[in-house]
């Protein structure tokens, strides 16, 4: 028998739901203050429906569009839990301040003219390090 939509999720229901794995609902919780799951005795987990919303959101963030844990927990600092949950239902939230670049733009320089010029300097004390190996 399937549960209602309103009944509380344990850890491995939440992370089937999610598609993530338990342990990644645990690390979570150490990184995101506002994810907070009712505990029972022994230490057990239930996600309310509500925990589950803002996860989904928390999930499309970091996985779908590439956000880092810093940039999530800035995001929900600067535009609250609402924000997160409208990001997990696929709600086009507002512009954001912090929007991840590509990889492999992050890393690019502005300026290349400094890095061609230590290049050259690498170069030439190369050059110098052979003639006196040659030797």
């Amino acid at each position: 028998m399937a549960k209602g939509p309103e009944a509380f999720r344990t850890i491995s229901e939440a992370a089937d739901e999610l598609h993530v794995p338990q342990h990644v609902l645990r690390f979570w919780e150490t990184k995101f203050s506002f994810i907070k799951p009712m505990k029972r005795a022994g230490g057990r987990r239930f996600y309310r429906p509500a925990d589950i919303a803002v996860l989904r959101g928390v999930r499309h963030l970091l996985h779908d569009e590439g956000y880092t844990i810093k940039g999530v927990q800035k995001l929900h600092r600067d535009n609250g839990l609402k924000h997160l949950v409208a990001a997990g239902e696929g709600v086009a939230p507002p512009p954001l301040a912090e929007k991840p670049a590509p990889a492999a733009a992050a890393k690019a320089p502005r300026d290349t003219s400094a890095l061609l010029d230590a290049l050259r300097g690498l170069e030439t004390a190369k050059a110098r390090l052979d003639d006196l190996l040659k030797d």
